[in-house]
């Protein structure tokens, strides 16, 4: 994974930063709200244990393009249950230790290392990301209001001198439907999936048919989804989106999230996972900080067009175009969009 922007770039950790990061970390600490309080041992040690806590989840950093690679903010990742997480139960994720270099501040890092924050816990499939702030830090408390974070202050806690704020932000549609990003050895898995939800309602050419089958390459350049059954672990349904800052299809613009091959397991119809995959789509758009989410379908999907007028998507008649088939024959390839505002 890895977010660009004009400026910065966010990817994890590598071996070569382990000094850097820690000291990162000091820095901005001791400009922050809580600057004048003494570190505890215990506290110094979690902030230099780089590769325990990227063993607990990941580490991320922002690094500026232009300043020779140097390190402009970081934060940890944390799956509940390991060592360092302190305020996620269950299946949800904690984010910890957000850090942006003093010298950097106001450049949007540490919107930017939420999001990619938000966005490792979405694709773990976790329940919810969950984080705690001081309750001096106003800054960090109102970040987390914009990017759609809910206060639980049944879950606030005093941390020696400093009052932990907790906040939670949700991460799946439904407690028995889990999305998460596809594994390796579940290629094959997803690969018969799609083609099974798509081959059984459509007659498929041989190049469309390619495309559809073609998951272990999407993988590779994008990100596959698949919506699994939370209490067994089965295969459900697949939707595929693009990495952040690219598409998927010539139909996204600036600010726009596209995705292709929505399929559903034949013995998981009517259960709704169309229906949580698209509204994953559209968290993932939030998160993303994205404006609208669109697709092309053919006339032919008759269920697929019907499930997204029902989810508030509205035709894009201006970026519909006739699709000239090999064989001579066309359709017209069907657009949608819904801005993410209203989900």
């Amino acid at each position: 994974m890895q977010h660009d922007t004009a400026s910065f770039t966010i990817r994890p950790i590598r071996d070569g930063d382990a000094a850097a990061e820690p000291a990162l970390i000091a820095a901005a600490f001791a400009a922050g709200p809580y600057g004048h309080l003494p570190v505890s041992a215990e506290r110094r040690a979690f902030e230099r244990d780089v590769s325990g806590r990227a063993a607990s989840g990941a580490v991320l950093v922002a690094e500026g393009i232009e300043d020779d690679g140097r390190l402009l903010g970081t934060s940890s990742v944390l799956r509940a249950g390991t060592p360092y997480a302190r305020v996620a139960a269950g299946d949800e994720a904690e984010v910890r230790l957000v850090a942006v270099d003093p010298t950097a501040q106001g450049a949007g890092l540490g919107e930017a290392l939420m999001r990619a924050s938000m966005e490792t816990a979405l694709g773990w499939g976790a329940d919810a990301l969950l984080l705690d702030t001081g309750e001096l830090n106003t800054r960090a408390q109102a970040l987390y209001a914009r990017l759609g974070f809910d206060r639980l202050p049944e879950r606030d806690e005093r941390f020696g001198e400093v009052v932990g704020f907790a906040y939670r932000f949700a991460l799946q549609e439904r407690g028995d439907i889990r999305v998460r990003l596809m594994r390796p050895d579940e290629i094959e898995a997803v690969t018969a999936l799609v083609e099974g939800a798509y081959a059984s309602d459509f007659e498929l050419s041989d190049a469309y048919r390619a495309d559809i089958v073609a998951v272990a390459d999407r993988a590779r350049d994008h990100q596959v989804w698949v919506a699994t059954d939370a209490a067994t672990g089965a295969l459900l349904g697949t939707a595929s989106t693009p990495v952040a800052g690219a598409t998927i299809s010539p139909l996204a613009r600036g600010g726009e999230l596209d995705f292709r091959f929505l399929g559903v397991a034949a013995d998981a119809r009517r259960r709704g996972v169309g229906e949580v995959l698209v509204a994953h789509v559209l968290r993932l758009a939030r998160i993303r900080g994205l404006e609208r989410v669109v697709l092309n379908t053919g006339p032919d999907m008759l269920a697929a067009q019907r499930l997204y007028d029902r989810l508030g998507f509205e035709r894009l008649h201006e970026r519909e175009f006739t699709f000239e088939r090999p064989d001579g024959t066309s359709f017209l390839m069907i657009a949608y969009g819904r801005d993410v505002a209203a989900a």
